[in-house]
């Protein structure tokens, strides 16, 4: 099996300055990088590209349709999406009307290299639900994945179902 990953960026591949005592919005290696090269032993054939390095808050509909035509000339018929959760479901609704792919979009509430990050586990359930789902677009957050149009983010920042 073939998976595309493809980055946007968002909390999941923010770096900490301790200079600034600030979130630095500008993107190091992406947190998927780092994460399946020494955490998790993936047992499939996959590829990283990243098409954008923004706050999720910042993306526009050009975002969203670039992200759109990576998704559709991918050869893939799986991929996964690193995102902001913030506009997460938005960029699902673009890619809404691909019915020959799987699509799974997650994310971090916290930057990867937080020790509280939940980067580490997200990924790892949206890497797990490509094995298994039919083709549609995908929400994987907080230990459930969710068809996009049936799940929201809530005011504590946690997605449950709709």
């Amino acid at each position: 099996m073939k998976i595309k990953v493809f980055t946007a960026g968002g909390t999941i591949d923010k770096i900490y300055s301790e200079e600034r005592g600030t979130l630095n919005f500008s993107f190091g290696k992406q947190a998927i990088t780092e994460i399946s090269e020494s955490i998790i032993k993936l047992n499939l054939e996959y590829s990283i590209e990243r098409l954008l390095a923004k706050d999720s808050l910042e993306m526009d509909e050009i975002d969203r349709e670039l992200i759109k035509r990576a998704c559709q000339g991918s050869v893939a018929d799986k991929i996964l999406i690193t995102h902001g959760t913030d506009t997460m479901i938005d960029t699902a609704r673009v890619l809404s009307d691909m019915p020959d792919k799987v699509i799974v979009l997650t994310g971090a509430s916290q930057p990867h290299r937080f020790r509280e990050s939940d980067a580490e586990f997200n990924i790892g359930v949206a890497f797990g639900a490509l094995n298994v789902l039919d083709k549609g677009v995908y929400i994987a957050m907080n230990g459930r994945v969710y068809p996009w149009d049936k799940c929201e983010k809530t005011a504590d920042g946690r997605f449950l179902e709709k």
